[in-house]
């Protein structure tokens, strides 16, 4: 890989608890925690950045199994972490309760807690949920780019305000591309204060919310539609503003909010997914 030009590696770890790999029946097809902690361990150095993909609230999962995983994490030294809290469709949540029990979300504020009390020490914020060693490395193309091609089946892309989900068939696809079509399923053009909602929890996704930015992309009326969203937050301690910098950011209470809002964003992404699989 690093031949072919890849610079950049991010391995999808979920947890390093043997019972919950074997609940997942990742098991068997990828080791043991242990098992995988020395392989993230060997390409170490390998890669510009080495990115672990954690989940955290799984059914079953205890305070004693998430410090545990934390452990072993940091053992790897890893540059970076992505630790996604637990974010299913509503047809993946009957599979997934089947085979690991009833989900939960009453310790997902605490379990974000412990994250960060290990991780940031070590590691400085990316995102609500990212954590890297190097400042600049973040995980989600979200924060950094207003405007991302999707392509490929089933690829989510949005450009110039609108939003649109390429065919999920890969037949159905390759067969539009072939005749030269655009292999898009659906679509929506994005209102202007959707745009500005959108980056508006997008940006402080990413930690600060450059005003001036703003003020450029949409002119000073951007602070009207985000009025009533901005004002509860800030009146509840969970964003800040730097006058030096003209800037809005998320404070620890904020950081965890912003978690909860992309979660919730990302399973209405999954469940639009499952909906146009159907």
């Amino acid at each position: 890989m690093k031949q072919a030009g890849v610079n950049r590696l991010s391995v999808g770890v979920q947890s390093f608890n043997d019972g919950l790999l074997k609940t997942m029946e990742r098991y068997e097809k990828y080791g043991s925690g242990g098992t995988i902690a020395g392989r993230l361990k060997d390409i170490g150095g390998v890669f510009d950045t080495l990115n672990a993909d954690m989940i955290f609230n799984f059914p079953g999962q205890t305070r004693e199994i998430l410090a545990g995983d934390l452990e072993m994490l940091l053992g790897t030294d890893v540059d970076q972490v992505t630790y996604y809290p637990l974010m299913i469709s509503d047809v993946t949540r009957l599979l997934l309760e089947k085979a690991m029990g009833r989900t939960d979300r009453k310790m997902e504020k605490e379990f974000y807690r412990l994250i960060v009390d290990r991780l940031v020490p070590l590691y400085d914020y990316s995102s609500a949920w990212c954590f890297s060693k190097k400042k600049g490395m973040i995980d989600e193309y979200v924060v950094d780019y207003g405007d991302y091609a999707g392509l490929g089946s089933g690829a989510i892309g949005y450009l110039s305000g609108t939003c649109y989900a390429n065919n999920f068939s890969v037949r159905d696809y390759i067969d539009r591309v072939n005749r030269g079509e655009i292999p898009v399923a659906a679509s929506r053009d994005f209102t202007l204060r959707d745009r500005i909602m959108y980056d508006f929890v997008m940006k402080l996704f990413g930690g600060k919310l450059s005003s001036n930015s703003m003020c450029e992309k949409y002119g000073s009326s951007w602070k009207s539609a985000v009025f009533p969203a901005l004002a509860a937050f800030r009146a509840i301690g969970a964003i800040g503003y730097d006058s030096a910098a003209d800037e809005y950011y998320l404070t620890p209470k904020g950081r965890y909010y912003w978690v909860v809002i992309m979660r919730e964003f990302f399973t209405a992404v999954n469940n639009f997914r499952d909906f146009c699989r159907a």
